[in-house]
């Protein structure tokens, strides 16, 4: 467990590394799971050293809420006061990701000359 744990934090902290060096829009952990899909894809040892520590952690992945729960709790009176905000903007932001992202794969659509259903 220790090995694969290792290797996935490394992951992480090259992909937080190049992040800030290079000013990317990108988040650190999320280049790092590349870096570490990549090292998975070219290495089938990695994987069998991989599995059972991620089924291990996706089998607990519960007790990673517990800090978001014990966060809402501590700020019920800021969600008192700004939760109606709060609910709209997730709301609007949901659709308008969802336009955009309907509006987007349309342009792509076109622009590969594929068969788009209307």
């Amino acid at each position: 467990m220790i090995p694969a744990l290792s290797l996935i934090l490394a992951c992480q902290l090259a992909g937080e590394i190049l992040s800030r060096a290079l000013q990317l829009p990108l988040p650190g952990p999320v280049l790092g799971m590349i870096f570490l899909l990549i090292v998975m894809s070219v290495s089938g040892k990695v994987q069998q050293i991989v599995r059972p520590t991620a089924q291990f952690v996706l089998q607990h992945l519960s007790l990673l809420f517990v800090p978001a729960g014990v966060g809402i709790v501590a700020h019920l009176g800021a969600l008192r006061e700004h939760g109606l905000g709060l609910a709209v903007a997730l709301v609007v932001s949901t659709m308008l990701a969802i336009v955009v992202g309907a509006a987007v794969f349309v342009a792509v659509a076109k622009l590969t000359r594929s068969d788009v259903d209307d």
